[in-house]
């Protein structure tokens, strides 16, 4: 069991390293609210972060917003509750079409590996938290 809870915890934690990575070569990553922000930044994930629901942004201003920052790719990791994954699928068929390449990669990896666990970005820094005292 902790063979496996280490395996996890390691993928986890490598995949927000490469996300971190992706942050500082200027990739613009989309998260929902001032909370999983905040989450990333506790993780160790700095650079251009825009929140999808603070205050009261239409899909069209969240989108237009978007289009104004010069970035090489743009990351999103949404929420994996309904919602988040409705908002996701907009968002990548809205911005394909302006050609602005999109990147959902890390939101399925994580989704995979602790998606049954975690239902929102914010909660992955007390989820690791969590994995690490059991093994201890």
């Amino acid at each position: 069991m902790s063979t496996r809870l280490q395996e996890r915890i390691e993928k986890v934690q490598l995949l927000i390293e490469k996300l971190a990575t992706d942050a500082s070569k200027g990739c613009l990553i989309i998260v929902e609210g001032q909370k999983d922000y905040r989450a990333l930044q506790r993780l160790g994930i700095n650079g251009k972060i825009l929140t999808a629901k603070t205050s009261k942004k239409s899909f069209l201003d969240l989108t237009a917003e978007i289009e104004r920052h010069p970035s090489p790719q743009v990351i999103l990791l949404l929420d994996f509750d309904r919602r988040g994954k409705e908002l996701t699928k907009r968002l990548v068929q809205h911005l394909e079409t302006t050609r602005i390449k999109t990147n959902k990669d890390y939101w399925t990896e994580l989704q995979v590996l602790i998606g049954h666990d975690v239902k929102d970005i914010e909660g992955i820094p007390t989820y690791l938290t969590t994995l690490n005292q059991k093994l201890a």
